[in-house]
């Protein structure tokens, strides 16, 4: 019983819903102690008739919370800040490792595998805010599929 309420209470903390926005498989990358950023990953579908915007997050493990993209740029790898990540009406956008991301800087928590972030919170276009509670916290190596 109280193994089928954890796998249920998993479940729920992995795919969020709130109106026209649902959340699916979201993690935080573990970090070594001495790295201070980190980043977030997830699946955001938008259900509705209209596009939406991810505009701004916000974390307790972290002082600043910034959307992120890496670009290639002659042959370089690189990031950078993004105002909004666009999600399309009727569709869908991958956060991952390599593109579009939530970035954690200036973590005042050790990120460690197995682990959670306890809060997460999106801020979007049409008013909607989500908290995604115990995120976990995942060993990712760039390129890695989820």
């Amino acid at each position: 019983m109280l193994k089928r309420l954890l796998l249920l209470l998993i479940f729920i903390s992995l795919n969020i819903f709130a109106g026209d926005i649902q959340i699916k498989d979201a993690y935080v990358r573990a970090v070594p102690p001495n790295l201070q950023n980190s980043a977030s990953f997830m699946k955001i579908i938008n259900l509705s008739d209209k596009t939406i915007y991810l505009q701004s997050a916000s974390s307790n493990v972290a002082k600043n919370v910034e959307l992120h993209e890496h670009t290639m740029s002659n042959g370089m790898m690189k990031m950078q800040q993004v105002k909004d990540i666009k999600i399309p009406a009727k569709s869908s956008v991958e956060l991952k490792p390599g593109g579009l991301h939530v970035m954690l800087i200036g973590l005042n928590k050790k990120l460690i595998p197995d682990e959670v972030v306890t809060s997460l919170t999106l801020n979007f276009s049409n008013n909607t805010s989500i908290t995604i509670q115990n995120v976990p916290i995942k060993t990712v190596m760039m390129g890695m599929k989820h």
